[in-house]
C-alpha cells in the first residue's frame, strides 16, 4: 500500500511539474515577443522574466507565494502574457505578478482578455505615450561602465529608452579595443556576456549584439566633439571617479554633443540622488550634472527611509562589510590611505566611509543623526550594512519586519527594496539582484527596551548600484515608460 500510494505521489507530483514547465515555456516565448515587437518588459513582483530560465520562472511563482503572500499559478501568468501578445501595447514595464494577482480576485470580467482590455486602457500605443531613445557615452569603462553597458545593451531594440552611442577610454589603438571588448565578453563576477561582441578595428567600433558602439580615446573629456559621429543631445556616464566635482565634471558640458553628465560615485555641489527617495524634486532643466551617490549609500538610505518615517532614528552607527575593490592593492603596497595598502585578497580592513554623511544629503532629517565605518573583506564582490539604530517608537522584530516587507511591495520603494526570508542567505546569494537593498528578515534584533535595533541590508555592490544608476539616467534624460506595479 505504501509502495502504490507512493508511486501515485510520485507521478502527480511529476506531472504536475512537467504541466508547470510546459506553462513557463510559454511564457517565456510570449515574454520574448513582448519585448522584441512591442519593448513591453515583463517583470514578476519585480523579479526580471526576460533573462530567466524555465526553472527560474517557476521558482519566482513560488517566490510570489512565500514573500509576496499572492498564490498565482504559473498557468494564469502564462494566459495573461500570451493575452498580452495581441494587444497593441505602447512601450512599458508591467508586472505580470500583479496583474495575475488581481486577476484571481476581481469578479467583473469573465475573460482575461476583457480583464486586459480594462486595466491596460492606458496602455495602448499612440503618439503621446512613444519614447525617443536618447544618446549616452560611457566616459570610463571599468567595473560599472562595463556593467552599464551590458544592461543597455541588453534593452537595445524597439522602445529604447537610453542608446549607447560611446566608450570613451584614454586610447583607441586596437590593443585596448581588444582587451576592453575582452573583458566585457568574460566577468569573473557577472559571467559573460549573454551575446556576441566583434571587435570592428578598421572603424574603431565594437558590435555588441548587432549594435555599433564606437571606442573613442582621448585625454581631454572637453575636446571631444560627439556630433561629428552623429551624437547629439547626450547624456554622459562618468564611471572614472577621476572627476567628482561640479567643477571637474563640467568639463563634460564643454563637449559637442553633450547635453547632461551623470557621475557614479558621490560627487560635490551636485546633486547626490538616491533614485527612489529623492529624485522627485529634482529641476531637471535647470540642472545638467548629477551623482547617483555610492553603493553604500543605495543599500542603506531606502531601509533609513522607512525606519525614519514609521519609527523615528534618533541616532545610529552604520558599519559596512565591503568586498574589495581597485582602490585597495592585490597585495602589499603603498597606498595614500590607511590600511588599505595591504592585500586585499587576505586581509580584513578597516577603512572609512562618508556613507554616514552622505545620507543626509539624500534624507536630511538624518543629518548628524549616524556614525559610519567600514571593513573592506577577501570577497570580490556582495556586501553587508549593519544598521544599528535607536528609534523613537517602541517596536518589535514582527512591526520591523512587516514595515520593510510592505515597503519592498507597495509605494516607491519596490525597486530598491529586496525583502528576503531565506534563512540561509549569504552574499553570493545577492549577486545579480537588481535591488539596491536586499533586506535579510532573518537577521532583524530588537532589544528588550523596544527602541534599540539592527538591521542587516545586504547589496550588490556593483550590479545592484548599476540597476540604480540606469533608473536615474533613465529619469534625468526624460525616457521613462509607462509602469504598471
Amino acid at each position: 500500500m505504501i509502495e502504490e500510494n507512493y508511486k501515485e505521489s510520485y507521478n502527480k507530483e511529476m506531472d504536475s511539474f512537467v504541466e508547470q514547465k510546459r506553462q513557463a515555456v510559454s511564457l517565456a516565448n510570449s515574454v520574448g515577443n513582448l519585448l522584441l515587437d512591442h519593448a513591453v518588459e515583463l517583470v514578476l513582483f519585480r523579479n526580471d522574466l526576460a533573462d530567466t530560465s524555465v526553472s527560474e520562472k517557476i521558482q519566482l511563482i513560488d517566490y510570489s507565494k512565500t514573500v509576496v503572500n499572492k498564490p498565482i499559478s504559473i498557468k494564469d501568468v502564462a494566459e495573461l502574457a500570451l493575452e498580452m501578445e495581441s494587444m497593441n501595447l505602447a512601450p512599458a514595464k508591467i508586472d505580470i505578478g500583479k496583474l495575475a494577482a488581481n486577476w484571481m480576485i476581481q469578479t467583473e470580467f469573465e475573460t482575461k482578455r476583457e480583464f486586459l482590455d480594462s486595466v491596460l486602457a492606458g496602455f495602448i500605443l499612440d503618439k503621446d505615450n512613444t519614447v525617443e531613445p536618447r544618446d549616452v557615452v560611457l566616459f570610463g569603462f571599468g567595473r560599472i561602465g562595463r556593467l552599464v553597458a551590458r544592461e543597455l545593451i541588453k534593452q537595445f531594440g524597439k522602445g529604447q529608452q537610453l542608446r549607447l552611442r560611446a566608450i570613451v577610454t584614454r586610447s583607441d589603438d586596437d590593443n585596448t579595443i581588444i582587451k576592453r571588448a575582452a573583458l566585457l565578453r568574460n566577468d569573473s563576477v557577472h559571467g559573460k556576456f549573454a551575446g556576441t561582441i566583434k571587435e570592428d578595428l578598421e572603424n574603431k567600433q565594437l558590435i555588441i549584439n548587432g549594435q555599433r558602439v564606437l571606442m573613442l580615446g582621448t585625454k581631454d573629456a572637453g575636446e571631444m566633439d560627439y556630433t561629428a559621429y552623429g551624437i547629439s543631445n547626450a547624456l554622459v556616464i562618468d564611471n572614472t571617479g577621476i572627476y567628482t566635482s561640479k567643477e571637474a565634471l563640467s568639463i563634460h558640458l564643454k563637449a559637442k554633443g553633450v547635453a547632461k553628465v551623470l557621475l557614479t560615485a558621490p560627487g560635490s555641489e551636485i546633486p547626490n540622488i538616491v533614485y527612489g527617495i529623492n529624485h522627485f524634486d529634482l529641476d531637471l532643466d535647470n540642472t545638467d550634472i548629477y551623482s547617483a551617490a555610492s553603493c553604500t549609500t543605495n543599500a542603506i538610505s531606502p531601509v533609513l527611509k522607512v525606519v525614519n518615517d514609521h519609527l523615528g532614528v534618533e541616532q545610529g552607527h552604520v558599519e559596512t562589510v565591503h568586498a574589495y575593490t581597485n582602490d585597495q592593492n592585490l597585495l602589499d603596497n603603498m597606498h595614500k590611505k590607511p590600511r588599505r595598502g595591504r592585500s586585499a585578497a587576505i586581509n580584513m580592513v578597516i577603512t572609512s566611509t562618508g556613507a554616514g554623511k552622505a545620507v543626509a544629503k539624500v534624507i536630511p532629517e538624518l543629518a548628524g543623526k549616524l556614525t559610519a565605518n567600514a571593513v573592506r573583506v577577501p570577497t570580490p564582490n556582495g556586501s553587508l550594512a549593519i544598521l544599528k539604530l535607536k528609534v523613537s517608537k517602541v517596536t518589535t522584530v514582527e512591526k520591523v519586519n512587516a514595515l520593510l516587507r510592505d515597503a519592498a511591495l507597495n509605494g516607491n520603494l519596490i525597486n530598491q527594496i529586496n525583502y528576503q526570508m531565506d534563512p540561509e542567505l549569504v552574499s553570493n546569494d545577492i549577486i545579480g539582484n537588481t535591488c539596491c537593498s536586499v533586506y535579510d528578515s532573518h537577521a532583524t534584533l530588537v532589544h528588550t527596551d523596544g527602541l534599540n535595533i539592527v538591521l542587516y541590508a545586504w547589496y550588490d555592490n556593483e550590479f545592484g548600484y548599476t540597476k540604480q544608476v540606469i533608473r536615474l539616467a533613465k529619469y534625468i534624460a526624460k525616457v521613462r515608460r509607462l509602469h504598471y506595479y
